[in-house]
């Protein structure tokens, strides 16, 4: 398998870590809470457990200023002969409600994968969103098995309510990871591709529930020379479940 460690990228859920309901600890601190559920856990359109379920946690501290500090994680497996079962994101940024509809989120979130050290990597990340529409871009410079690489994901999304209170999310996303590890069955090489969702949610009974479609342009054969299979990259529906407090 070539280039495995460039695709270990989690989509950390920074903006909806701040913004969900949390538990209010004081006057300057708040703490959310939320678990969840899905049917194959997929970062940028790959699939980070095989097709397979995980099962996924996380902890934000936000103060009334802004600043925020958390912690995320999920189970994976990336095949081979690679290790790691967990991975653990550590994040810290600031939050800035400018106002009911306005707000600017940046940040830097360290991965870490348990047993495998050696894909640990950084990112800085900024996120503005508008009247339901979400500009984002994520870059690291210590990315890849050398930790000398470099990436970036620049993606627009939106957010709209549906009737009976239901949640529509859509995203398009450039990954970028500026060198050619993309290579197609005619041997043309490329460091580019592109990503989508769309997720519909809704809260019943308590819980959060979802369902969404999830494709990229990465065809089986790049998929195949860049990660070692050729269906971690396709077309899926990802079904999940989960509680935020």
């Amino acid at each position: 398998m070539k280039h495995t460690a460039n695709a270990l990228i989690a989509l950390l859920p920074l903006f909806a870590a701040v913004t969900a309901q949390a538990v209010t600890l004081n006057e300057n601190f708040d703490l959310a809470l939320s678990a969840e559920v899905v049917s194959d856990y997929r970062s940028r359109g790959q699939s980070q457990t095989l097709g397979d379920p995980a099962l996924q946690a996380s902890a934000t501290l936000s103060h009334s200023s802004g600043l925020y500090a958390g912690v995320w994680t999920s189970n994976v497996d990336f095949g081979f002969d690679i290790k790691t079962r967990q991975e653990i994101d550590y994040y810290a940024g600031y939050f800035w409600q400018i106002n009911d509809d306005i707000s600017l989120d940046v940040g830097y979130a360290k991965y870490a994968y348990e047993r495998s050290g050696g894909l640990n990597y950084a990112e800085t990340y900024a996120i503005f969103s508008a009247y339901g529409v979400q500009l984002g871009h994520q870059y690291s410079d210590n990315f890849g098995t050398n930790q000398e690489d470099s990436y970036s994901w620049t993606y627009l999304g939106y957010e709209t309510s549906l009737p009976l209170e239901t949640t529509l999310s859509l995203r398009y996303g450039l990954v970028d990871y500026k060198d050619d590890v993309l290579i197609s069955s005619s041997g043309n090489t490329g460091s580019r591709y592109h990503e989508w969702e769309a997720k519909v949610s809704k809260e019943l009974v308590g819980l959060n529930w979802g369902l969404s479609y999830v494709d990229t342009d990465i065809s089986d054969s790049e998929c195949a020379s860049y990660l070692g299979f050729d269906d971690v990259c396709e077309a899926t529906v990802v079904a999940s479940v989960g509680k935020s407090f």
